[in-house]
């Protein structure tokens, strides 16, 4: 057998010592009475008053020196030391212990505050109890896990190893709270809208295809947050909307980029870009401040302090100046040939991908904080048009050569909104898988009537930024290939 074989046997020797013992390896109670963080924040009068104190936890080392051991024992809070003795816990209980504990097993520990020796703050255990037996042992703290597949397959170990990645996560769920906590402080109201759709609205993506067998029909999974369904919200009299939840594109990864994703989408009516430009900058310093504790951040190579002014730049503008065309006035075949000079690649020929093309160039260079401003009207199917009839009314923070957010005046005019759908229906069927589906539904909502409105959406690509992380290491759980020798089954 080979070591790992080995050593699997003999803790599966030790379950089976624990059951003729008529002791449970894996019992639903435990008698847990203070979490480590607690007996470390008590410890002096704990010591002092000689308190008995239970704590629980995964054994992350056990060594044994002939009639003492120490464990160290570490629970969600943090780690402490078990001074374990066969003086205190009595012969048979103490190699009970030794015979059938190993690390990675999940223990409790009653005993009292003690210092051992060298000086180290533990617990001197008088009782112990198996909380559950692992039938595999751990990496150690100190080499962790390096392949990083392996890390996302196994991210239980990573985050008990790392603590680093585990005060990351908690740092996550703050930014989803502080934003959450700014949307309502302001009067926003949470919504949940629908995650299958009949035709994917808000944005341009590849959608994930799946089937309702009861319906008999073809669905898409959301590539956006209800946009088109907020904006609904406010043709039926809600003023203000917002909604935190996983969006889906079925398009490649990258450092930014992932399939499955969280966003937040905020809607509010008889407000503008510039509206939604000052809430953003506010939103995004308060993010900073409480979740990061600063204003200023390091990625992709930039610099940046999100207290400063942001700049705005208008997207035509900026590509004459970095790349020397002009997208309002150049044919496609000028875009081509400019794209060629720069060296860089491009899929799809039409003239919306070109540009979007162009601008993805010219980005990487723009530290920020800044905004994004008159993007093309073909770019912004949504957006409001400004008065120049090519540029719309739309937005994006900039920061570390990409965009973290997209907002607009949004468009409520019936007929234009008619019109750039049935130009995005022709790239449909032109062949470019990313154009928007156009919603008939939604253009019939307009004819209602639908208040001016200005809509904002951002994801956790901010939040990865931030943290100077990829949007894939900061997913607790990634979406991984199986392996080929998966067989879900241990003989």
């Amino acid at each position: 057998m080979s070591n790992i074989e080995d050593l699997r046997a003999e803790r599966e020797k030790k379950v089976q010592l624990l059951q003729e013992q008529g002791i449970n390896p894996y019992p639903a109670t435990s008698n847990i009475t203070y979490k480590v963080e607690q007996v470390l924040a008590e410890f002096d009068a704990l010591e002092a008053d000689a308190k008995p104190v239970t704590v629980g936890g995964r054994i992350m080392a056990f060594r044994e020196h002939g009639a003492i051991a120490f464990m160290d024992i570490q629970d969600g809070t943090g780690k402490i030391q078990a001074f374990c003795s066969k003086e205190a816990l009595g012969e048979e209980r103490f190699d009970m212990l030794l015979k059938t504990m190993s690390t990675a097993d999940f223990i409790e520990v009653t005993g009292t505050a003690y210092i051992t020796k060298r000086g180290t703050q533990a617990i001197l255990v008088k009782e112990w109890k198996v909380l559950g037996k692992a039938l595999q042992s751990i990496p150690t703290e100190h080499f962790g896990i390096k392949d990083e597949d392996e890390r996302y397959r196994k991210r239980y170990l990573d985050l008990l190893l790392n603590s680093q990645q585990r005060d990351m996560f908690v740092k996550k769920a703050q930014f989803w709270d502080v934003t959450r906590d700014f949307m309502k402080r302001h009067g926003f109201l949470e919504v949940e809208t629908p995650t299958l759709e009949v035709t994917t609205g808000g944005a341009e993506a590849q959608p994930f295809v799946t089937y309702h067998n009861d319906f008999d029909m073809q669905v898409y999974m959301r590539i956006s947050i209800g946009e088109l369904w907020q904006k609904h919200l406010m043709a039926g009299g809600f003023d203000k909307t917002f909604e935190i939840g996983r969006a889906y594109r079925n398009e490649g990864s990258s450092p930014e980029h992932l399939q499955e994703f969280t966003n937040c989408e905020f809607y509010m009516a008889y407000a503008d870009y510039t509206d939604g430009m000052k809430m953003v900058r506010e939103l995004y310093i308060e993010i900073a401040q409480k979740v990061f504790g600063t204003t200023k951040f390091e990625a992709r190579g930039h610099t940046f302090d999100l207290a400063d002014e942001w700049t705005e730049i208008d997207y035509v503008s900026e590509i004459q100046k970095q790349a020397g065309i002009d997208i309002i006035t150049a044919t496609e075949a000028d875009m081509k040939t400019k794209l060629s000079e720069l060296g860089v690649s491009y899929e799809g020929e039409n003239r919306e991908r070109l540009t979007d093309t162009l601008w993805k160039y010219c980005r990487k260079n723009i530290a920020g904080p800044a905004f994004l401003i008159n993007h093309p009207k073909l770019v912004a199917p949504l957006a409001k048009a400004r008065p120049d009839g090519d540029t719309v009314e739309m937005f994006q923070p900039i920061i570390a050569g990409s965009e973290v957010g997209r907002g607009y005046s949004e468009l409520n005019d019936p007929i234009d909104q008619r019109e750039r759908f049935e130009v995005q229906q022709r790239l449909l069927e032109a062949g470019d898988e990313e154009a928007m589906m156009p919603d008939w539904e939604f253009v019939e909502m307009l004819e209602h009537g639908m208040p001016p409105t200005c809509g904002f959406g951002f994801g956790e690509r901010l939040f990865a930024f931030l943290m100077g992380q990829t949007l894939r290491e900061t997913q607790l759980f990634p979406l991984m290939r199986p392996k080929p020798d998966d067989t879900q089954q241990t003989e």
